[in-house]
């Protein structure tokens, strides 16, 4: 078939992560923009990117794209595209988006707009007056920036950060995609011993050892393409064999996690079996002034308390006081260590090796890498 171009939004500062792996699963035409990572590939590799992208928030259809000053510009270039090849007589079409630095910024006007449009053609192609949408839902998005809008459909539902492992939570999650990329950052390899003193749910943990056994972290999940009739339901079967097929068992990887919360340790032992990896993940009550990493090659990857959220800022800096003290440099240890304050390496008591700029949703933080093993 045609090919058919994608877009994959994501979190910012991880976009050239996600592109390379894009890169490795076998598409064609990857670039990296700000927020998001344009491709292309058939039907096959649409449900390969939902099924397996560790760091993407979805994956959308790209149906066409042009410049609009006003909303007659934008009725007729919605109205110009091809949705026929997308939207059977009876499906349902919402239509949500969002617009920035454009004379378009009226979201529901917009949406109105889009919505008239796309029926407005789509009778054009139907012998009908009027249109149930009692069908599968295809959900219109749109996105204009500096007047240029951008249509497309959404193929994933639900964001692609949502595994299915994690239905309950602490009360600071870390978005898995996020965790995702500070454990490729990190290195994830079949035999990583890796630690994080400050577990949570296990975010962290479990997708290091998704990355380990390299299990698709969309396995377990079902997405909204696949009610699209446009789409065969072979690819979906296809993709998950193959998926399936790439895993590798019985790694020599462990993830050990700690945390002073009781629910939480409990919450990281569940969630890692909801996610199939129980057997690489082990958690337990801790404190982090009693952490003491191993005297052997190993790796912690954490995401501490910032301070914004559960804990005050001054009681931030003094946990991070302690960490410096505890995470002991030397016989191969490593730190990856997630956080907003500018001042995160002062406390800590020594700079970074290196430090990569992350958002943790809207939150600016820094990534501070510990990698040199300096006694």
């Amino acid at each position: 078939m045609e090919k058919i171009k994608l877009a994959a939004p994501c979190l910012f500062g991880i976009e050239g992560i996600a592109a390379d792996e894009f890169r490795r699963m076998g598409f064609e035409d990857v670039s990296a923009e700000n927020g998001r990572v344009l491709l292309s590939g058939d039907f096959n590799m649409l449900a390969r990117a939902n099924i397996c992208s560790r760091f993407a928030e979805r994956i959308n259809i790209v149906i066409g794209e042009f410049k609009a000053v006003t909303f007659t510009e934008l009725f007729e270039g919605v109205k110009s595209l091809c949705w026929e090849n997308y939207i059977g007589v009876d499906d349902a079409f919402p239509v949500n988006g969002w617009s920035i630095d454009s004379q378009l910024f009226s979201i529901p006007d917009c949406q109105s707009i889009i919505k008239k449009a796309i029926v407005e053609r789509l009778k054009t192609k139907y012998p009908v007056n009027h249109f149930s949408e009692t069908g599968p839902e295809i959900r219109i998005r749109f996105s204009i920036h500096k007047n240029n809008v951008t249509m497309m459909i959404d193929t994933s539902g639900d964001g692609l950060h949502k595994r299915g492992y994690r239905r309950n939570s602490n009360d600071a999650p870390l978005k898995e995609t996020l965790a995702a990329a500070m454990c490729d950052l990190a290195r994830i390899y079949p035999d990583t011993q890796m630690y994080d003193p400050f577990c949570g749910s296990g975010t962290l943990l479990i997708e290091a050892a998704l990355m380990a056994t390299k299990t698709a972290p969309g396995l377990r999940r079902f997405f909204a393409a696949e009610r699209y009739g446009f789409i065969p339901e072979k690819v979906w079967r296809e993709e998950r064999t193959r998926a399936q097929d790439l895993i590798i068992h019985n790694v020599d990887f462990g993830a050990q996690g700690f945390d002073i919360d009781k629910n939480s340790v409990e919450l990281t032992l569940q969630n890692a079996k909801k996610a199939g990896v129980a057997k690489y993940v082990s958690a337990a009550i801790g404190d982090v002034r009693n952490f003491i990493p191993p005297e052997h090659r190993c790796l912690t990857v954490t995401n501490p308390p910032y301070g914004e959220r559960l804990l005050d800022i001054k009681a931030a800096e003094e946990l991070y006081s302690v960490m410096g003290k505890r995470f002991l440099t030397g016989y191969g240890r490593k730190y990856y260590i997630i956080s907003p304050h500018d001042e995160f390496e002062r406390f800590f008591g020594r700079p970074a090796d290196k430090r990569r700029k992350l958002y943790n949703g809207m939150l600016k933080c820094q990534l501070y890498m510990y990698f040199k093993n300096n006694n």
